[in-house]
């Protein structure tokens, strides 16, 4: 008796058309086991977010870059960042490196 009054409940017949029971196959297959399932695209969204910003980020630094090699061409800029960067100095001349106390680690007391 039981089974004769679920196959008269409306829902039950509708879910149980085999049209519907397909499509209902079809969207979880597409949903969650096929290669285009919806999981794969979101994780390729959001790899391509995440790669987005790294290419801005190095656009960034490639007009960085392009500044600072523009800014290099002059020889007196070139002079002047190899003094402060390498310490480099010209034929007999003497440079001197002050450092603040502040600057400098501090030695175990202990010993």
């Amino acid at each position: 008796m039981k089974i004769s009054k679920l196959k008269k409940n409306k829902w039950i017949r509708w879910i149980s058309n085999k049209y519907v029971l397909i499509l209902i196959f079809f969207l979880v297959w597409m949903f969650f086991f096929d290669t285009n399932s919806y999981f794969i695209h979101k994780e390729l969204n959001e790899d391509i977010e995440s790669l987005e910003k790294s290419k801005d980020y190095y656009q960034q630094e490639i007009k960085k870059d392009k500044v600072f090699i523009q800014k290099m061409k002059d020889s007196n800029e070139m002079e002047k960042y190899a003094r402060e960067k390498y310490y480099l100095k010209k034929e007999n001349e003497d440079i001197y490196i002050i450092q603040h106390e502040d600057s400098i680690k501090k030695e175990n007391k202990n010993e």
